[in-house]
């Protein structure tokens, strides 16, 4: 059971004066960092932070640039100093924060950027809430969840406790919908939330393999329509395991009454969620037993379920907040900086442990429970970078060596540095009976430590390698606006072939071509063997690197295992073995293309879809109407009536499009046939079904209909939603943005998307769906 402490009272009070001085301040402030120069950023860098992290106006004009930005996130953290020794030396611990942050060594998680020394003053990204079995608790969850995710945070749950479909209610002698219908609930509320123009809600599904229901949820994402404001893991236990080496079965137990209900067969269970996973890369997994194995305190609670994407397992309403080293810049003259980096380590520690003490948290339970175990979670970013500057293949026997020899090390110190707070400071107040204790262990300030999280866009601002992760692609085209074309190259491969001689414009778009240098000609060997890339390296290398990792940390640690398009479902299954026998603490997985009309990244498309519309810039010649034409006829339901929407195509593609009102005459009927005529005209003229999906998508009027998936903002948008459906059920080579981060695009700017540890991140705006 939970053990709630005495208000933070003193920290909630300090907290607010700090944010009235900093608010009064902030000229003083910008005044002493407009001199500062952080010419380590790249273009893309400060275009991220303009976009997303910089203070604004009413207008959307920025009021900081992004120097005063990491002052007044330096000055607001360092000033928690104050609490435990008011002559603290402040403002020199905040020029420590600060150098480490523009050299770009350390970045804090997005909130802490975003809300740090704001009135907001929100700063962790990581929670957990508990979804109890009654109405009351299911709706208090949710109220919560809007909380949490307006204030700029993810959120993890288990559903496991709630009572399985067509069980009985007794209150009401009816029966229960399960926990599958009650997600659906928590995602729509999800899309309905804003967080302030600047991150989307995230959440985390979580059910015990032995649920009654569990068939259905591993399932419950088929429909790529359905909970896309959730990833999806099966919460697996050892007896699980045992049971599916074994191919025998286990036992069901209705979280209700803890009977059991009836059995699976476990084998059957596992190569269901193997399938699903090739299918379209969720469910993951979760090793429940491994995540209570190394729960610190376990006379606290049982760990039920992990932040957003998995590598921070939290007890119920506890909150953490991360921050990830760049181990890019810890390299000097070939060699690892391990003073660089030990020194960072500590700073780092200290940093995030005043993180915890200054944040203002959305609920009083949560700042109760996080107070308790204070824990922090320090990663790392940059680790493809690392091993290219010290000339090390990340399939290699030595990469793996040195992942667990770096970890180690920075989990040594972190510890080190934790025990040091604790001496100054007092260990984190559920320190007795904790694990530590009754290990014998020197009290630690820190329940936790270390984790290592997918880095999304800090990994953009420090111009890194994303988390734990090989590079994605040596060089990529981009395109900005309509017809700029940019070519993307990682600097250390264009600097490294510069200097051997075989660098060219053509080279590097040809690479961008094919995604690889990889048995490239033009590129001497020892190159090819360094600058590899995530589809070049075999899923077992990557779980070997999860799991070297993972040796050495804490909590857990976010990674997507790549496989090639061509993957098996047997490869699937080999890997989640490998994962379990290698004793990591969860898996996602992700195969190339498996999400439907995915917009490659890099290299050819592979499947080209088909093209059943002009090419976008061909000669607008009005194509002649045949007699005799194929339709389909879409209802739509408007706040106006029902719409009828007629898509006829010829043998070219889209054609035209007629409208019928269920109600005769009026305004809406003259302006949707009005519409009609426009579309029509556009289709016939070469026009796209894409671009007109996106002229007529999201128009709103007084009178919408509809709630979630199914709703409709006018006639306008009822059209683009008919016409969407007709693309997709007919092959057409477009999607609308509202659904384009499930196909591989960007829903922002229509730019890159990388998979990386259950999300899916824009390395070009900064976009991120779970951070």
């Amino acid at each position: 059971m939970l053990s709630i402490k005495a208000p933070h009272t003193r920290c909630c009070t300090f907290r607010t004066i700090m944010i009235l001085q900093f608010t009064r301040s902030d000229s003083e402030m910008k005044k002493r960092t407009s001199s500062i120069d952080i010419s380590s950023l790249t273009d893309n860098a400060i275009k991220v932070l303009g976009r997303r992290y910089l203070k604004r106006d009413r207008d959307g004009n920025a009021l900081e640039t992004p120097s005063q930005m990491f002052k007044r996130v330096a000055d607001t953290i360092a000033a928690a100093d104050r609490i435990f020794n008011d002559q603290a030396d402040t403002a020199g611990l905040s020029d420590q924060f600060y150098r480490m942050m523009t050299a770009l060594e350390f970045l804090p998680n997005s909130p802490t950027l975003m809300n740090a020394g704001r009135e907001l003053g929100q700063l962790s990204a990581c929670f957990v809430l508990p979804v109890g079995d009654s109405m009351e608790d299911i709706f208090d969850a949710v109220k919560f969840t809007a909380l949490i995710h307006k204030s700029g945070g993810g959120t993890g749950f288990s559903f496991s406790r709630l009572r399985p479909a067509n069980d009985v209610v007794l209150t009401t002698t009816g029966i229960s919908s399960g926990p599958i219908s009650f997600m659906r609930v928590f995602d729509v509320a999800t899309e309905t939330i804003k967080q302030g123009g600047t991150r989307r809600g995230a959440n985390m599904g979580i059910l015990r393999v032995d649920h009654p229901d569990i068939m259905n949820f591993i399932m419950c994402k088929a429909d790529k329509h359905q909970l896309n404001n959730f990833n999806i893991s099966v919460g697996l236990t050892e007896v699980f395991m045992a049971a599916v080496e074994a191919d025998q079965d286990y036992d069901l137990v209705n979280p209700r009454d803890g009977q059991v209900i009836g059995t699976l067969n476990a084998r059957k269970v596992f190569d269901r969620i193997v399938a699903q996973a090739w299918e379209n890369g969720e469910p993951g997994i979760v090793f429940l037993d491994r995540l209570n194995r190394d729960n610190p305190t376990p006379h606290i609670g049982v760990i039920e379920s992990t932040n957003p994407c998995g590598e921070q397992p939290l007890l119920p309403y506890e909150s953490c907040n991360l921050g990830s080293i760049n181990l890019g810049k810890m390299v000097i003259n070939g060699e690892v900086n391990w003073k660089r980096l030990r020194d960072v380590v500590n700073l780092a520690v200290h940093f995030l442990d005043n993180v915890v003490e200054i944040n203002q948290y959305p609920l009083p339970i949560i700042a109760e429970m996080t107070f308790g175990n204070r824990k922090i979670g320090l990663g790392v970013m940059g680790w493809a970078d690392m091993l290219i500057q010290l000339g090390i293949p990340y399939n290699s026997d030595r990469a793996l060596e040195l992942a667990e020899e770096v970890m180690k090390f920075i989990n040594t110190e972190g510890h080190d540095a934790s025990h040091a707070l604790a001496k100054k400071r007092g260990p984190f107040p559920n320190f007795k009976e904790s694990l530590y204790d009754k290990q014998g262990k020197a009290p630690i300030r820190n329940a936790t430590v270390t984790t290592i999280a997918p880095t999304g866009t800090i990994s953009i601002i420090a111009n890194a390698s994303s988390g734990v992760e090989p590079l994605f692609a040596v060089s990529y085209i981009r395109q900005v606006m309509d017809n700029d074309i940019l070519l993307e190259i990682n600097p250390f491969f264009e600097a490294m072939a510069k200097e051997r001689g075989f660098y060219s414009k053509e080279l590097m778009r040809k690479i961008a071509e094919r995604g690889t240098i990889r048995d490239l000609d033009e590129v001497p060997q020892d190159i090819q063997a360094v600058f590899v890339t995530a589809h070049d390296i075999s899923p077992e290398v990557h779980i070997g690197m999860q799991a070297a990792f993972q040796k050495y940390t804490d909590n857990a640690v976010s990674k997507t295992v790549n496989f090639a398009h061509t993957a098996t479902i047997d490869d699937v299954a080999k890997v989640f073995r490998l994962a379990y026998q290698l004793d990591c603490k969860g898996v996602t997985i992700y195969r190339d293309g498996s999400r439907d009309n995915q917009v490659l990244s890099t290299g050819k498309e592979r499947e080209q879809p088909v093209q059943k519309s002009m090419p976008e810039g061909s000669k607008l010649v009005k194509r002649e109407r045949p007699k005799a034409l194929q339709g389909w006829t879409y209802q739509m339901k408007t706040g106006c009536g029902p719409l009828y929407v007629t898509v006829n195509q010829d043998s070219s593609g889209l054609f035209e499009l007629f409208t019928t009102m269920g109600k005769a005459g009026g305004c809406a009927a003259s302006q949707s046939e009005a519409i009609g005529r426009m579309v029509s005209l556009a289709w016939r003229s070469g026009i796209s079904g894409r671009q007109v999906i996106k002229q007529l998508q999201g128009i709103s009027c007084h009178s919408p209909s509809g709630f979630g998936d199914n709703k409709i903002l006018s006639c306008a948008d009822a059209v683009a939603k008919a016409i969407q459906s007709h693309m997709e059920a007919n092959g057409y080579d477009a999607v609308s943005e509202s659904v384009a981060v499930i196909k591989g695009a960007c829903p922002e700017c229509g730019g890159i998307v990388e998979h990386e540890g259950g999300c899916a991140v824009c390395r070009i705006c900064g976009y991120s769906e779970c951070k």
